[in-house]
């Protein structure tokens, strides 16, 4: 029995084989991905498709777009026990089952950046000669996670510390992928948006601790975005999960 799902990132970036296959045997079924760039581009996907979609599972989206997919009418509860998860926030939502969480944050080239900012305030108030990498907050669930923690830090201010900011992006890429693995890592700019695991990937991976984390201080480096209330679905916290 095949069984169809939709993955947020490249093969190459998504599920480890050994995950798919171990999954199948305890399933009894084939899984069929449907590859897609970003969370945004899966929600997208689903909104286009509705109740016509053949997926079975969405995989990839995370905290910024659970509820607006949880709006679309097309999931159903999961029925799963979820006491044994261990996560930063108390997780008890009877639609998205969470597989993993990190951080977001600032990577940055230890070659080009010997001294980066320390605090979001000191980014934004760098000179212009630092350029950056962000991903559009339309596509790109990082994108959005950096539009929310703006507004969050900076209220109604945060217009005014977008203009401050905008001389310092390079570009805004549609995907984490295009902008990290297409332009950072090929030294476009010293600093992406990222995550703060992926320093641990380069260690792991490539044997190299090249690229670190920005440990921002003071107004919110970290945080997760989640969507309870019915006015404004946009509270932001400690982490980032996905579902």
């Amino acid at each position: 029995m095949p069984a169809k799902g939709l993955s947020t990132h490249r093969r190459r970036w998504g599920l480890e084989p050994a995950v798919k296959e171990a999954f199948e045997q305890t399933c009894n079924c084939q899984i069929n991905y449907v590859v897609l760039d970003s969370g945004g581009d899966i929600l997208q996907r689903l909104r286009l498709e509705g109740k016509s979609s053949q997926a079975d599972l969405v995989l990839g989206l995370d905290t910024g777009t659970m509820e607006t997919t949880r709006q679309t009418g097309l999931l159903a509860n999961h029925e799963t026990d979820l006491s044994a998860l261990s996560l930063p926030v108390e997780w008890q939502d009877p639609m998205f089952v969470p597989y993993d969480w990190g951080y977001f944050a600032f990577v940055y080239d230890t070659e080009q950046l010997p001294e980066p900012p320390k605090s979001l305030e000191a980014l934004i108030a760098a000179p212009d000669d630092l350029k950056i990498l962000i991903q559009d907050p339309r596509t790109s669930t990082p994108g959005l996670g950096l539009l929310l923690w703006m507004r969050h830090v900076y209220g109604n201010q945060a217009p005014e510390k977008w203009q401050q900011l905008k001389g310092k992006i390079l570009t805004t890429t549609k995907s984490w992928s295009d902008g990290y693995f297409s332009l950072f890592m090929n030294g476009e700019a010293p600093m992406i948006l990222s995550y703060s695991t992926s320093p641990a990937y380069h260690m792991a991976v490539d044997k190299t601790d090249r690229y670190q984390a920005a440990e921002f201080k003071a107004l919110g480096s970290l945080i997760v975005l989640a969507s309870n209330d019915e006015e404004d679905r946009r509270i932001l916290a400690d982490s980032v999960c996905s579902l």
